[in-house]
């Protein structure tokens, strides 16, 4: 039976709570929720799902030792007790990624810096080729967390961020990131049960990972290669029938509804959405917001708005004016979500929200607000379910 061991998935500010949702349906096991972290016990099977389904996670870390440490005297003395033979050989190539959060190590450059100089004296000291130090690209990414005087050393068992599924062959001006699209729409509670609109979709990120998700389709399927791959006791059988393993996947009997006013940005969403293989259930039109008349029933709006970087701040604020207007006008019985850092477009959309929740996309700090639109009044709908609540408890139980 294959030994449990210590696993962090990093992740985005904000996801943390539908990351551990998604390692507990795969498995995982004494989840501690961190900051834009989740760390679990599981075995190797798990570290290979978690890479190839989790669609909030940017990268799987597999634990090899912790400690403590005043200084870095002694960080370094402890990273040289680690029997790196079993990690590491002379021939193969290493890098070293430091995160400190600490009064006592001030610099992770210099933690990082410390930590090489570990390993490549452990191998020395035994008389053997010291391993090569590569920045881009090495057989083995290490990772080395400092919190306080608490420090873990890390195997990175992804690579390249597990952000870059694979499917995007061109994007437009600050693409979506897929994990907070992914994360996005999970925080929604959307059930593929009706049909998605993105008004403002840009280079269809949301619309490709609202159908990965109505499809059940892990998002690791478009890509090429992980980094536990060329680990030594990588199980390429093992990974083979978890990487090949179709079995969850389901069809959506909705359709995804993606417009944008640049006719480039749609041309770049249709690519992108061909290449995802999601055509059949994505359509895509140029179309500013403003003229939407008509929303599919039912149905639930996500989308990603202007911020202010190449707008005006009268252009922006009429912009977010108009959003909320169509919103209110067009997209009944709808929920509608929309993520935004201006605060000022926000008071313009001119709806109360029902929910707000903290993100970050990029460096920017933001706000994804719900709005839920009736098509009476908000006051007769809420009559209208206290009376059904009330009917339901008249039942026989």
């Amino acid at each position: 039976m294959e030994k449990n061991f210590q696993m962090v998935a990093k992740t985005l500010y904000g996801l943390e709570d539908i990351l551990a949702s998604e390692l507990v349906a795969l498995g995982a096991n004494h989840l501690q929720i961190g900051r834009r972290m989740v760390s679990f016990e599981g075995d190797k099977s798990l570290m290979y799902k978690a890479n190839f389904h989790c669609r909030t996670a940017l990268r799987i870390l597999k634990a090899i030792d912790s400690f403590t440490a005043k200084s870095s005297d002694e960080v370094y003395e402890k990273v040289k007790q680690i029997p790196w033979e079993n990690y590491l050989i002379p021939k193969k190539t290493f890098a070293i990624d430091a995160v400190v959060h600490s009064e006592v190590f001030t610099h992770s450059k210099f933690v990082a810096y410390r930590t090489k100089d570990a390993i490549v004296d452990y191998f020395t000291e035994k008389g053997e080729d010291r391993p090569s130090v590569r920045i881009n690209n090495p057989d083995l990414q290490l990772h080395i967390h400092i919190s306080h005087r608490d420090c873990t050393i890390s195997i990175d068992s992804s690579g390249e961020s597990l952000h870059k599924r694979g499917y995007r062959v061109e994007e437009t001006e600050a693409p979506l990131n897929e994990v907070l699209a992914a994360g996005m729409i999970l925080k929604t509670g959307w059930k593929s049960d009706s049909n998605f609109v993105d008004p403002m979709c840009g280079s269809g990120t949301l619309l490709i990972e609202a159908l990965l998700i109505a499809r059940n389709i892990p998002p690791g399927i478009y890509r090429s290669k992980y980094a536990f791959e060329k680990w030594d006791d990588f199980d390429e059988e093992l990974f083979k029938e978890i990487s090949s393993d179709d079995s969850g996947e389901k069809d959506f009997e909705f359709k995804a509804y993606g417009s944008d006013i640049s006719d480039k940005a749609i041309a770049i969403a249709a690519r992108n959405v061909k290449n995802a293989g999601l055509s059949k259930y994505i359509e895509l039109d140029v179309k500013p917001f403003q003229k939407y008349e008509k929303a599919p029933q039912p149905g639930i709006l996500v989308t990603n708005p202007p911020y202010g970087e190449r707008l005006n701040p009268k252009d922006l604020m009429a912009l977010y004016g108009m959003i909320g207007e169509r919103i209110k006008h067009v997209f009944t019985d709808y929920e509608a979500w929309v993520l935004s850092s201006n605060k000022e477009g926000f008071d313009n959309i001119g709806l109360k929200p029902s929910a707000k929740e903290k993100l970050i996309n990029g460096s920017l700090d933001c706000e994804f607000r719900k709005y839920e639109i009736f098509s009476g009044k908000r006051k007769d709908f809420v009559s209208e379910d206290k009376e059904r609540r009330l009917e339901l408890k008249k039942l026989p139980q």
